[in-house]
Formats: C-alpha cells, sequence, structure tokens
C-alpha cells in the first residue's frame, strides 16, 4: 500500500500541511520540523505521486517521442530501441516518463503533435529524423512546445540539437578501403529527405573525392533490411560493379552482404563491406561487419538530458556534440580483388530480379 502525506504527518506528530511544505521545499516550518518530516518520509519509504507532483505544478512530467516510420522498423533496428532505453534511464532518474508514438499514416504525424501538445500531456518533445527544411520545426513553434532535435536543422531553428559528427566515421570507412586497394566503392545511403542520410553521402563523396576516385555508385534506400537488398542488388548489377560498399547503416549493410553471399560472391573475397552503428550482432556475422561505431544509448540519454536541462533553465539554448564515431575493422573487409585475366572484374551476380533501390518511409 502506499504510504501518504497522512502516515508521514502521523509518523512526524505535524500536519498535512508542514508535511508538504518540508516535501516541496517551501517556507513555513522550522529546520527541525523540516528534518524531523524528512527523517520520517524516508523511514516510511514515502514517494511522490507524479500525478498529485504535476497538477501542483502544471507540469506532466513526461517526455514525448513522434516516430514516423513503419512500426515494424522499432523491432528490427537495433538503433531505436538502444536510443529509446538510453532516454527512458535518463528520464527514470528524474521521476518524468516517455510518452511514445508512432505515426505512418498521412497526416498522422502532425495529429500526434497536437495531441501531445493538447492540455499539456506532455512538456516537451525530442524530434528525430531531422529531415531537410523540416516543417516539424514550424509547427513546434506554432505549438509552443520545447524541443530538442537529434542533429542540427538546415532550416532556422530555436530548439537545442544534439549532434554526432558522420564525416569522421564515412571517411575513415572510405580510406580504409581505398588502402585495400579499392577504387570502385558505393554508397547504400538513407532516405536523402533525413539530414543524417545526406550527411553520410555528402561524406562518402568528400572522401571518394579527396581519394581522386568518382563518386558514381550511390543507390538510396531507407535504412531497412529490404531496402538495404534493393540497393545492393541495384549496384552490383552495374557493368563496372563496385568492389566495396560503404552502408549508411547495419541493418542495410547486414542484408546487402547477404544478399552479395546467396548470389555467389565472397565477402569480403568479391565484395568489402562496411555498416554504421556497431550493432551488437555485427560482431557475430559471417564474417563479422566492420562498422562505424556508435552509442544510440548515449544519444538517448543526452537528448533526454538537453530537454531536461532546457524545461530546468539550465544551459537552456546550448547544443551538445557527441564524440565522433570511429571505425571498427572486422573481417567483412579486405584487400580489392584482382581481376582474373581477360576480365574486368569478378563476375556480376544473377538470378533475383532488379529491384528498386528507394523505398518510401
Amino acid at each position: 500500500m502506499a504510504v501518504t502525506i497522512s502516515d508521514v504527518a502521523q509518523a512526524a506528530g505535524v500536519s498535512k500541511g508542514a508535511v508538504s511544505y518540508a516535501l516541496n521545499g517551501q517556507p513555513g516550518v522550522s529546520d527541525a520540523t523540516r528534518d524531523r518530516i524528512l527523517q520520517a518520509a524516508k523511514e516510511l519509504g514515502w514517494k511522490p505521486s507524479l500525478r498529485a507532483k504535476g497538477l501542483s505544478s502544471a507540469k506532466a512530467y513526461a517526455l514525448g517521442l513522434v516516430v514516423a516510420r513503419d512500426p515494424k522498423l522499432l523491432g528490427t533496428d537495433p538503433f531505436f530501441p538502444a536510443f529509446i532505453a538510453g532516454i527512458e534511464t535518463t528520464l527514470a532518474e528524474h521521476d518524468y516518463t516517455l510518452v511514445l508514438s508512432v505515426a505512418t499514416a498521412p497526416g498522422a504525424e502532425e495529429r500526434a503533435y497536437r495531441k501531445l501538445a493538447d492540455g499539456g500531456r506532455v512538456d516537451g518533445v525530442i524530434l528525430t529524423d531531422v529531415r531537410h527544411n523540416d516543417s516539424r520545426i514550424g509547427l513546434l513553434r506554432e505549438l509552443k512546445l520545447p524541443a530538442v532535435t537529434l542533429n542540427r536543422p538546415d532550416a532556422d531553428s530555436p530548439f537545442p540539437a544534439v549532434s554526432m559528427d558522420d564525416t569522421d566515421g564515412i571517411t575513415a570507412a572510405v580510406d580504409h578501403l581505398v588502402g585495400l586497394g579499392h577504387v570502385r566503392i558505393g554508397h547504400v545511403g538513407g532516405a536523402q529527405e533525413y539530414i543524417h542520410g545526406r550527411s553520410r553521402r555528402e561524406a562518402w563523396e568528400a572522401a571518394m573525392a579527396k581519394a581522386g576516385l568518382a563518386a558514381d555508385l550511390f543507390a538510396e534506400a531507407d535504412f531497412t533490411a529490404p531496402g538495404g537488398v534493393a540497393a545492393t542488388t541495384e549496384l552490383l548489377r552495374r557493368a563496372d560493379r563496385p568492389t566495396a560498399i560503404v552502408y549508411a547503416n547495419d541493418l542495410m549493410a547486414t542484408s546487402g552482404q547477404s544478399y552479395a553471399q546467396t548470389q555467389g560472391l565472397t565477402v569480403p573475397g568479391d565484395l568489402s563491406v562496411t555498416g554504421y552503428d556497431n550493432a551488437e550482432f555485427t560482431q557475430y556475422l559471417n564474417p563479422p561487419l566492420t562498422t562505424i561505431s556508435t552509442d544510440p544509448m548515449l544519444w538517448g540519454r543526452a537528448a533526454a538530458q538537453a530537454l531536461l536541462n532546457q524545461l530546468n533553465g539550465t544551459h537552456s539554448g546550448e547544443d551538445t556534440q557527441l564524440q565522433a564515431p570511429v571505425l571498427l575493422v572486422r573481417a567483412s573487409t579486405g584487400p580489392a580483388p584482382v581481376p582474373a585475366a581477360g576480365r574486368s572484374s569478378p563476375p556480376r551476380p544473377s538470378g533475383q530480379p532488379r529491384a528498386s533501390s528507394t523505398a518510401t518511409s
């Protein structure tokens, strides 16, 4: 049975009003009485009611997260569970809760934000998958809903951002492959409407240009496994196909690597593969995946803390820059294949019909 203020008052020999003053840090009781009340509350195991606390302070003690992707992605892409766990870990330390909404139908995303703002269901929101000219920035301004964004938007935004530079990791992957003798290095990117999908492609292009190589082997996908297969299919059917592919996340890299192997290509003998995120399962693939190591749980913790800081008025306008990711080399990358006599490159796969590389989210 939950301990009430009345129980604390009876144990301390004071009124309920005195208990309320003491527990909320308000004046109205002496230091000795306050200490006695706090000691009684501790001994009884009293915990504040978030509902009562919210009513007294006009706060919801909840943060919102709207995910506008296929719900299946939350179960298949390891980034999201780890990211959400990071948010939850920080919120639990501050007696906050997370309100999660998945919005995929037309107009559902805007309705979800309006619903969260209506009646003060949440005190603020974490904005993921930031897009080019993101319309949600204006919407949240209209709703007067505090927010923090993952990565700095390319449009004017009043909200603090939690950012991680994609450039170093992607550049390291390309440099690693160039050092292994690869010159035909492709990139399977995420949807280019997303800031992080675009920034990873641009980092790949810049690294290729710096190495004096053509960045003409790009296929857009959607960060999902089927999207990774479709994009890999397109690249491997090219007349001058890549001998290495840099993927924008581990899920697409894993599905692309598996597809290549089913088509008779060896990894890394015929095709080297790199991922992004360092999901735990990637070390158990055959071969283990070379990937760019990030920490989605840290992203979640940092985003939640940045929003709480904004709500509490501390460091409210400052961006948070996380440590740049690093390349983790495993067995899915190796020396560029040496073409057989009379052949410009290893044989292209055949068997499956061509699939479109671009999928909608």
